[in-house]
């Protein structure tokens, strides 16, 4: 699909009235209200989803598919022989068979992983970037940006940088801009709207900025967004949902507008966004991570998805009427962790949208889409608990009528991403007890059977080693493939500091995330278990 190819024409642009942009005008534009009914994980019909209105662009990469899931499949089993014949060399013991289990279920999400991250990695090494110019536009869009309690400064700083790179691409009277304020502190909110108020004196009448601040944080940010939808959504045909911490360059919004506009199906369109902004050490290995190895993996991931796709919550563009139709989220039967208002509300939407018949799907290739990362372990770990909430809530949704097939392997997905961490940590529970067995039980070298011959306990320490290097080279593959892909690409390998620095700079992360990997699976299997004991986190931002 030619993203940069302008759609429709003839279709009549939205416009704002002229009142809006006044210079005595209101905070807000006049309301152009959308219905935005709550949906049913539990009553969907077929007939209600629509039919494509460009069948011949839709297809399902189904070999993709069956690389990525084959290929992990056959990995697992490989894997999972080699740990049988490590621990049934002589009699095998029920901790053995506890710890093979163990391994099965741990070896499938990094073999998973590794053929996702192989698909990337020939999907970037032979695929071609995005080219040319957008030359025009037919439709509103608008750039939504909801702020909870954030730095005045920053948000107010980013969302300037977005628009006036937008306007330098020639097609900046297509967009208006929102700020969604959620926040709850008293001086934050007053210096929110002196910094408005600000921002509007500044550029004049033709600012096309809004303001709306909203009391209450009802839903979180899934909340906010409804709120603007249901009230100014009618004005846009198409909106760009930040985060607090987003950035996006203008060219990253156009060409993010012009495919929307080009693919009549698109219901959701995301972009790859890039850690930027951060000086702690801890940061910097995340930032030196997303920009080497994140391409691999999120290309993997367009590539097999296809438009069946997952949505991160920001720096993506959505269809707001068909949003509204379809997105309205129920609360959960019960109390949370497990019930209660949806947490991780962007992969429910996708998942709705989904199902719907609009197609959700990623560019991976789209440069120009930026946001922060937490500078520390403790604010990741503050982070984590939430999302590992809203992860695991997603299992009381999994199962919910009318979702395809690979949303709910975006829900597993998720799921397993958080319970892998104490999966491993009773891996490694297991294999300490098996040791423990073997040096202080006595072992039993005559059974009720009759053998001419004592039974010792043994293992096969040749192919447990060989099994370990295996696991270790799958497990450090994306990393490796992310560094060559970064190697060939001359403006990135100059970027970085050249190739020897590159090296080092692969080195000392993988250092540091084998340092920060056990830390980390200790503190998500902290989450996990306090969320199945039914303990709830305290309020956090959206």
């Amino acid at each position: 699909m030619d993203v940069v190819t302008a759609a429709r024409p003839e279709a009549a642009a939205r416009t704002i009235p002229e009142t809006a942009i006044a210079a005595n005008a209101p905070a807000t534009p006049p309301e152009n209200r959308l219905v935005m009914p709550v949906q049913s994980f539990r009553s969907w019909q077929a007939s209600e989803r629509r039919k494509p209105a460009a069948p011949a662009q839709w297809t399902t990469p189904w070999l993709k598919r069956l690389f990525v899931f084959g290929g992990g499949l056959l990995l697992t089993g490989y894997g999972a022989w080699e740990m049988y014949n490590v621990v049934s060399v002589s009699s095998t013991t029920s901790l053995q068979y506890a710890l093979l289990v163990l391994f099965t279920v741990n070896f499938s999400w990094i073999a998973l992983a590794f053929t996702s991250a192989l698909l990337g990695f020939f999907g970037l090494l032979f695929g071609k970037g995005l080219t040319g110019r957008v030359e025009n536009l037919a439709h509103r869009t608008v750039v939504v940006m909801p702020i909870y309690n954030e730095s005045t400064a920053r948000t107010f700083a980013a969302l300037t940088a977005i628009r006036e790179s937008v306007e330098a691409t020639g097609l900046g009277s297509h967009f208006d801009y929102f700020i969604v304020s959620d926040t709850t502190n008293p001086d934050i909110w007053i210096a929110e709207e002196r910094a408005f108020l600000a921002l509007r004196e500044r550029l004049g009448n033709e600012a096309r900025v809004y303001y709306r601040h909203r009391p209450k944080n009802h839903h979180r940010k899934a909340g906010n967004i409804a709120d603007f939808v249901t009230r100014w959504g009618g004005h846009y045909e198409h909106m760009v949902v930040l985060d607090a911490d987003s950035l996006m360059t203008g060219t990253c919004i156009i060409r993010l507008a012009a495919a929307m506009e080009a693919d009549p199906d698109a219901g959701i369109i995301q972009s790859l966004p890039l850690i930027i902004n951060r000086n702690t050490f801890f940061a910097r290995l995340q930032q030196f991570a997303a920009r080497v190895y994140g391409p691999v993996i999120a290309t993997g991931l367009a590539m097999w998805s296809g438009r069946d796709g997952n949505y991160w919550g920001h720096n993506a563009i959505i269809r707001t009427k068909a949003f509204a139709d379809h997105c309205g989220l129920p609360d959960l039967k019960g109390k949370p962790p497990f019930g209660g208002h949806v947490l991780s509300h962007d992969f429910v939407e996708a998942a709705l949208m989904r199902r719907a018949g609009w197609s959700v799907y990623m560019l991976p290739d789209l440069t120009g889409s930026y946001e922060e990362s937490p500078p520390s372990l403790i604010d990741v770990a503050v982070r984590d608990r939430r999302w590992c909430q809203g992860n695991l809530q997603h299992s009381r949704i999994l199962g919910a009528k009318g979702f395809v097939w690979s949303t709910r392997q975006h829900f597993a997905t998720g799921i397993m991403g958080y319970l892998a961490s104490p999966f491993w940590l009773m891996q490694l529970v297991v294999g300490i007890l098996i040791v423990l067995q073997v040096s202080y039980a006595r072992p039993e070298y005559f059974t009720q059977q009759s053998t001419l011959f004592p039974i010792w306990p043994r293992f096969d320490p040749e192919r447990a080693l060989h099994l370990f290097a295996v696991t270790l080279a799958i497990l450090l593959a994306p990393k490796l493939f992310g560094l060559l892909l970064t190697l060939f690409n001359n403006r990135l390998r100059r970027a970085g500091g050249g190739a020897i620095r590159l090296f080092v700079s692969a080195i000392i992360e993988v250092l540091f995330s084998a340092f920060f990997a056990p830390i980390m699976m200790l503190i998500q299997s902290g989450s996990v278990f306090q969320i199945l004991l039914g303990r709830a986190p305290a309020p956090n931002p959206p």
